[in-house]
């Protein structure tokens, strides 16, 4: 049962982030009646999905001096799902047959999703709560309240104080790299995806890429149109993989690299030698909070952010600091949208938090189921097979639909086909029902948002 209306609270609230996460997140506050305050460090909305040609100078972006470039984006770079599961549920990414601009395939580019966020945020009216060029560098508690303090990028710092904190900051911007035996007095080049921009740089080269997940893919089949070759090391592979991949004549696949030598070759566990000329790490990222200073009880280890009840609220610093968008292997905007309005609805006392020593048991029941099955500490917020349970926990917190079946479907079948069929997955599939069910849903949802709120609160 809803609390009374007298204890309903209305906060001020500071979003770090206007990407996908950040702005359903400073959306879903807002309809609580929070004040809300948006950082954004770039020049406008996207996060992730604004590309720039722009790359970091440091190639495998470890140097901590390094001006960093907040875009992995690369040009070529197409949605790995369906855009059917990819929206908001309350504002659907159909395509916009009547914009000449505009990407309407069901494997859009970059940017269309792009125009979708901002469509997203024109039509919430969500700039006005945005300070553009506007960077975060310091969130410390202060008292039962949060500091924040930031930085424009015309050099003028703020210094203020707000109620809560929701990090929406994304986790594509601190490249995670391959430890290769040997690499230190390999001589070929070496490159992490986060800098990857456009194929041209490797014409004629042999090219080995380590990983063979989403960027691995497109990235490796982006250089071998200009390659002489391309090898693709996977540590997911038994150690004898060794094939030529579909779709080409220069694109093989390996399991993982025994070492870098001297001579510039590759040795892989397969026992398979190449001469090669740079290495493309495909290897994800880390989670990075550089302006987050809780004294050590917010840490990041092996890219387990912790502690974290439900991959969202610190236990001892909940609900003034929470997280939006930590999880992956899921549907990203649907998540956003649930953790957002159950982010909104703590802050606003519509909905209460179990007991810090009750949040803290989750947590260390969740790292122990996982040890348990034997998954990797990196692994702790992905959420893949329990998928469906998280997102149907949260939307039952906030008394909301579970998520639509179509949408599951064709997640998990939109990963299959990434795995099975890298080649033509984006423009060949067999799930055209599923295609159906999602516009009947958004019609049917379209209809139901159009009725007066009369015959809605009447229930007929």
């Amino acid at each position: 049962m809803a609390p009374a209306q007298s204890t309903i609270k209305s906060l001020h609230v500071a979003v770090i982030g206007a990407g996908a996460a950040g702005l359903v997140a400073a959306r879903e506050l807002r309809d609580e009646d929070h004040s809300v305050v948006v950082f954004e460090r770039d020049s406008k909305v996207g996060g992730l999905w604004v590309y720039t040609p722009e790359s970091e100078v440091d190639p495998l972006s470890l140097d901590p001096n390094r001006t960093v470039v907040h875009s992995s984006v690369y040009d070529s770079l197409r949605t790995n799902l369906p855009r059917e599961c990819m929206g908001y549920r309350d504002f659907p990414f159909v395509p916009q047959h009547d914009v000449e601009s505009r990407d309407p395939r069901r494997y859009p580019t970059h940017k269309e999703v792009l125009a979708y966020l901002e469509d997203f945020a024109r039509e919430f009216k969500l700039v006005e709560m945005v300070r553009f060029n506007t960077e975060v560098v310091l969130v410390e508690p202060d008292g039962l309240k949060w500091r924040v303090q930031s930085k424009t990028s015309d050099g003028i710092s703020g210094d203020e104080i707000f109620d809560a904190v929701v990090v929406c900051n994304g986790h594509y911007t601190e490249p995670r790299v391959a430890h290769v035996p040997g690499i230190d007095s390999w001589p070929g080049k070496q490159i992490h995806s986060h800098n990857y921009r456009v194929p041209d740089p490797f014409k004629d080269q042999v090219v080995v890429v380590i990983g063979n997940f989403a960027s691995g893919t497109d990235i490796s089949r982006d250089i071998m149109a200009v390659a002489k070759e391309v090898h693709i090391a996977s540590r997911s592979n038994p150690s004898e993989t060794y094939k030529q991949l579909p779709g080409s004549d220069n694109l093989w696949l390996h399991s993982m690299i025994k070492s870098g030598n001297e001579d510039g070759s590759i040795v892989f566990e397969n026992g398979k030698v190449v001469q090669a000329v740079t290495i493309v790490h495909c290897t994800g990222y880390k989670y990075y909070f550089p302006f987050l200073n809780t004294n050590g009880y917010i840490t990041v280890e092996d890219n387990c952010v912790g502690p974290l009840y439900k991959h969202v609220f610190p236990p001892a610093l909940a609900p003034g600091l929470s997280f939006v968008g930590v999880p992956w292997m899921t549907l990203l905007f649907f998540m956003f949208e649930l953790q957002s309005k159950w982010v909104a609805a703590v802050l606003s006392g519509r909905i209460k938090l179990p007991s810090e020593d009750k949040m803290m048991e989750d947590v260390t029941a969740d790292y122990a189921m996982r040890d348990t099955h034997g998954l990797p500490k990196r692994y702790t917020h992905r959420l893949g097979a329990g998928n469906v349970q998280y997102l149907n926990w949260i939307a039952e917190q906030v008394g909301a639909p579970p998520g639509e079946q179509w949408r599951f479907q064709e997640l998990d079948g939109g990963y299959v086909r990434l795995a099975t069929r890298p080649d033509t997955f984006r423009d060949k599939w067999d799930d055209d029902h599923l295609i159906v069910e999602a516009y009947e849903g958004f019609l049917r949802q379209k209809l139901i948002k159009s009725l007066p709120s009369e015959l809605l609160e009447s229930g007929k």
